[in-house]
């Protein structure tokens, strides 16, 4: 089994029912053990500015699942809570990225392993270092030295984690 983060936000009607109902999505998929959730926070959005803050949080799991097939069921996941892809960066009822797969490496037309904003982002690095204190992300070093550069960006603890784990 891989062990794989998932990254998670909501900006669009009861963010923190989203994510909930995310999880419950992804923990009835054969194949996929949620192990762990953070806590959630709450961020400003990227690039357009003139929508809702967004709560995000991230998910260790184990899988068997390879990591394109995953992401298909991912980005189905998305489009059955109501997912519509106007815009970049646009409001979201949900957003389910994979931002690790075990230690691979993957750059392809439709996935990039370790997620290509990764180093960049609070709402990513602080959850993951919640979870995986020692983590180290591939080509970028380790979360506590990334959290460092990212840690002035308008972030916030929300809600405790969701107890939703699944161990089939």
């Amino acid at each position: 089994m891989a062990v794989c983060f998932l990254g998670f936000g909501s900006n669009i009607g009861d963010r923190m029912e989203y994510l909930s109902r995310a999880l419950k999505q992804i923990g009835m998929v054969p194949g996929a053990l949620i192990k762990q959730n953070s806590s959630i926070y709450e961020t400003e959005p990227l690039g357009d500015m003139h929508q809702r803050k967004f709560l995000n949080m991230v998910s260790r799991i184990e899988t068997g699942i390879p990591p394109h097939t995953l992401l298909e069921i991912l980005m189905e996941i998305e489009k059955k809570l109501g997912r519509k892809r106007l815009r970049k960066w646009g409001p979201r009822t949900i957003d389910i990225d994979i931002l690790l797969y075990d230690n691979m490496v993957i750059r392809d037309e439709t996935l990039t392993i370790p997620h290509p904003e990764i180093k960049n982002r609070a709402f990513v690095l602080i959850p993951l270092k919640e979870i995986a204190p020692g983590l180290i992300i591939p080509g970028e070093g380790k979360v506590e030295d990334l959290v460092e550069k990212v840690a002035n960006q308008g972030i916030s603890f929300y809600a405790k984690p969701f107890s939703i784990t699944f161990d089939k």
